[in-house]
């Protein structure tokens, strides 16, 4: 089990909630803080609007988590709580470069000074205490490890899905979309509204200021794109062969209506409070916390049905960007760390697993660990990107991984997940809780020395109204949870699993998919 390392609270976090924030009025309204006043003030007689425009949107770091793929067993704890402090690191930084805005027009060698030179220096001291745990039980630290200390600034102009492959995890569900035109949006990373004044209206619906959004760090109007213009993207499925499995077998779990929510995930950052820095929901398994542990899970009350079935099924929430304040809106992970407006609950939540087109399933093992997705493709680009952003009655024709849908009258978002299927037939987890399975090709097979396992897919259906996009302006838009620093964009979706099925549960969907069958 990893440090328990608590978040530390920076006086910048505060000055990041004011402009997230400001103050409510009557419980309805908001007043915006003037969150990038300093991009349109005059600053001795000049507008100062083209020189914050250049300024850097967002932090890249190297993502040493998922390229840490070999740790011994005996250091993984941790190795998780030094990878969960330099997920703090990022987190701290990018508020700092969001709360000196002004600074920033004024001097251009400040980001790299003030923000981007000490945060190297404090990764390379956490990098450092990493090798350190490998090679104390053993182990051989990488060399390469050292190179991932730098991070870099990326600029608005060059903040955005533009550029990067459609492509990664998506071989278990439909092709990703296409980044489509957003009908006249505006830049991705300027926001739409960055020449215009930052103070945005009381109802909070539609400013776009610096990266867009109500906090500041998105959406903006080009993330989101209206479905009804998006061109047919979704790959005909591999046809299910004579060896192949064709049954499924649904669990019903319900829609978190407990209002079951925390910010940690105790896959990545197990012992460590708030390590997902965002808000999950929770089905399934009902004592999911960062300090939860196998024995923990078996114990555990669900909220599925069938109560052989106590898996955790756990994904960020959706927030309406309304000017609403939410419960967590001065909590770390919510409003402290720019994740704002208000919480929606999905309308249904579907849960179901299917088989092969190629293999039979075999059992997956008790609390084998998945994630699916990557909630850093902001800077990670997309090659562990798994989203699928749709419309009720498009499903079959439209699935989007780099924008938001904006759904026609009578229809409304749905987010599916198609989880990997393929298992190394050895490990419930890895280092990097990626390399232990895999996604079959596009016939269905699994690589050699993976077998075929139940393959979760989950749909979830909501019932907000659309967002409004007007001459580049985008009002009430919705964004999924993420790390501050990934700026609330479509890809970052991702969703999690523990497997806490029953033996005799398990072995019954194995033999209703392999038969044919369709089974709760």
């Amino acid at each position: 089990m990893g440090r328990n390392i608590r978040k530390r609270r920076s006086p910048l976090a505060v000055r990041a909630v004011a402009a997230s924030a400001a103050l409510a009025i009557g419980g309805g309204g908001l007043v915006w803080a003037n969150f990038y006043a300093s991009a349109h003030e005059s600053n001795s007689g000049r507008n100062t609007t083209k020189a914050a425009g250049a300024q850097v949107a967002t932090i890249q770091c190297p993502d040493v988590g998922q390229k840490l793929s070999n740790v011994p067993n005996q250091a993984r704890g941790q190795v998780d709580g030094e990878l969960a402090t330099l997920d703090q690191q990022i987190t701290a930084a990018y508020q700092r470069l969001a709360t000196t805005r002004d600074a920033q027009a004024r001097d251009a060698s400040f980001v790299q000074n003030s923000i981007l030179t000490p945060l190297k220096q404090n990764r390379t001291v956490i990098i450092d205490r990493i090798k350190l745990e490998i090679n104390r039980v053993g182990g051989k630290a990488p060399g390469w490890l050292d190179g991932l200390s730098t991070c870099t600034g990326q600029p608005a102009n060059g903040q955005t899905n533009a550029g990067q492959n459609n492509g990664g995890q998506n071989n278990g569900g439909a092709t990703a979309a296409p980044s489509a035109s957003a009908g006249g949006g505006a830049n991705a990373g300027a926001g739409a509204g960055a020449s215009a004044s930052a103070s945005a209206p009381a109802n909070g619906g539609g400013a776009q200021a610096g990266n867009g959004g109500q906090a500041g760090n998105g959406p903006v109007a080009a993330d989101f794109v209206d479905i009804t213009k998006v061109q047919p993207n979704v790959a005909r499925k591999a046809r299910i062969g004579s060896a192949g499995s064709a049954g499924t077998f649904s669990s019903s779990c319900g829609v978190n209506a407990n209002k079951k929510f925390n910010t940690d995930n105790v896959i990545v950052a197990p012992g460590v409070t708030n390590g997902a820095h965002h808000l999950h929901d929770y089905v399934g398994n009902q004592s999911n916390d960062a300090f939860a542990n196998n024995d923990t899970f078996a114990a555990a009350q669900t909220s599925c049905a069938n109560q052989g079935d106590k898996s955790s099924y756990y994904w960020p929430v959706v927030r309406i960007q309304n000017g609403t304040q939410d419960f967590d809106q001065n909590n770390d992970g919510g409003g402290k760390e720019l994740n704002v407006g208000q919480i929606q609950q999905v309308k249904q939540a579907q849960i179901k697993f299917v088989g092969s087109p190629t293999a039979k399933v075999v059992a997956m093992p008790k609390f084998l660990r998945i994630i699916t997705g990557d909630a850093k493709t902001t800077t990670n680009g997309l090659a562990n990107a798994n989203a699928h952003w749709s419309c009720t009655g498009f499903e079959n024709k439209v699935q989007l991984t780099q924008q938001y849908p904006i759904c026609p009258r009578g229809s409304t978002v749905v987010r599916t997940f198609a989880f990997q299927s393929c298992w190394d037939g050895v490990n419930a987890d890895s280092a990097n809780h990626r390399t232990h399975v895999a996604f079959a090709d596009a016939q269905g097979n699994c690589a050699n020395g993976f077998k075929a396992i139940p393959q979760l897919t989950m749909r979830l259906v909501y019932g907000f109204r659309a967002p409004t996009l007007t001459n580049g302006q985008i009002k009430n838009a919705y964004a999924v949870d993420g790390f501050p620093e990934q700026l609330h964009k479509a890809a970052t979706d991702h969703d999690d699993f523990i497997n806490v099925f029953s033996d005799n549960l398990m072995n019954k969907m194995v033999n209703c998919i392999n038969n044919g069958q369709r089974c709760k």
